[in-house]
């Protein structure tokens, strides 16, 4: 029995978007091989968000109903009931703040432990929170060792003084409660929460390119955000107040049209590019529901659509800019989110931001969805990336960690150390 409980292990990666709800399940392919199990995502869907607006929940019926119906749907492909997810979470209301934490180590030899690094993050935790806002996440980034810096693991070194640098992320309260009670409302229980751009560089950056310096981001519905690694490390986070819904607004508006319609248009003849357009090519809205016949060129909307990509691409290099990496990033820029469809964007992104872009796909998982090929899925599958590495970190620490009743405190007490 115990066997087959371990067998049937998944992890639910669970994001809550202004416009679509996005849910994946992962497993562990093979558990033979204990050290080194392969994830794969056994099912992903989406379903429409109601009750979201600008990343922000605005009615906890309508949004329970959505993730409601997107459980349903992913239960009954993977035959198995969905009793716990990891969270994601975004919106303008994240904030970032660097802190230092000191202790003295304490072991006698002055060998560094793993329960002095706790300890160090821990005292790192000791700032004034912003009123209104709760702890996400604290991100160690380097350590010193008796004034030894630069360090990225102390492990079994030797000194008497530990000193951690760490990014704390922050999120208002009241975001992270409604949450909780839309999920427990659903029926199921809250792992953790995850902001969402860090699950989905997990997913889509490799070691080498957060080692030389990348940017990760994700075009959303209200908001851009992004994640900025180097050295291995998370190096600057920020949510910009502009994506891909206003993008459908400017379409809108020029083209005198319903959201609806321009919703389409954007997705079906949307591009970035307007170099090489024939000028004389015509679609007609009545195509796309208009009720009579309205001709616009193409070229028009590619000239709506490009100014509004401009105009995001531009504010994501002022914020590279504002940490002095505008066009310093060897590993360059990595696109996810459901605005990153738009085409034209990489080549766009290229000469506004002045670095090499692509987009960005899960690495290092199997599956057997074809939504893993969805730039717009990267968020859900990064939180399954996520838990399942806290997963397998706590099971190869088993023979020094009592897990007993409080899984959730050494999951937690885990993550601080694990990711960046």
């Amino acid at each position: 029995m115990a066997k087959n409980k371990h067998m049937t292990d998944i992890i639910t990666g669970l994001d809550i978007g202004s416009s679509s709800i996005r849910v994946a399940v992962g497993q562990f392919s093979s558990m033979r091989d204990e050290e080194n199990p392969t994830l794969q995502i056994i099912a992903a869907i989406e379903v429409p968000a109601e009750g979201v607006q600008k990343g922000q929940i605005v009615s906890i019926e309508d949004t329970v109903s959505s993730v409601s119906n997107a459980l349903e749907q992913v239960e009954k492909i993977i035959g198995l009931p969905v009793e716990h997810v990891w969270v994601g979470v975004s919106g303008t209301q994240i904030i970032s703040q660097e802190s230092k934490g000191v202790i003295a180590v304490s072991r006698t030899d002055g060998e560094v432990s793993e329960d002095d690094i706790e300890r160090a993050v821990d005292a790192a935790k000791a700032v004034a929170t912003p009123l209104n806002y709760d702890i996400l996440h604290v991100l160690p980034r380097s350590f010193a060792v008796d004034g030894q810096t630069g360090i990225k693991d102390p492990v079994g070194m030797t000194g008497i003084r530990l000193e951690v640098d760490t990014k704390i992320i922050h999120s208002v309260s009241s975001h992270i409660k409604n949450l909780t009670k839309v999920v427990y409302r659903a029926g199921i229980d809250v792992d953790d929460f995850v902001l969402s751009i860090l699950a989905s560089g997990e997913v889509v950056t490799s070691p080498r390119q957060k080692e030389l310096g990348s940017v990760v981001i994700n075009i959303g519905g209200p908001t851009t955000s992004i994640v900025v690694y180097e050295d291995g490390d998370v190096l600057h986070t920020t949510v910009i107040p502009i994506g891909s819904s206003h993008v459908t607004n400017d379409l809108a508006l020029g083209l005198k049209t319903s959201i609806d319609i321009a919703e389409r248009v954007k997705v079906e003849y949307g591009s970035c590019v307007t170099k090489g357009v024939n000028k004389k090519e015509i679609i007609d809205l009545k195509d796309f529901g208009s009720e009579r016949s309205e001709d616009v060129t193409r070229l028009y909307i590619n000239e709506i659509i490009e100014a509004r990509v401009s105009e995001i691409l531009e504010k994501v290099d002022d914020e590279l800019a504002s940490i002095e990496r505008s066009g310093m990033l060897p590993a360059g820029a990595i696109f996810i989110g459901g605005g990153a469809k738009i085409e034209g964007l990489v080549d766009i992104a290229k000469d506004v931001l002045s670095l090499p872009a692509t987009l960005g796909y899960p690495l290092g998982l199997d599956s057997i969805s074809s939504k893993t090929n969805d730039v717009s899925f990267s968020s859900a599958i990064g939180l399954v990336k996520w838990g399942s590495t806290l997963l397998q970190s706590v099971r190869s620490r088993r023979t020094s960690f009592n897990l007993g009743s409080k899984v959730g405190d050494k999951l937690r007490n885990v993550l601080k150390n694990l990711m960046p």
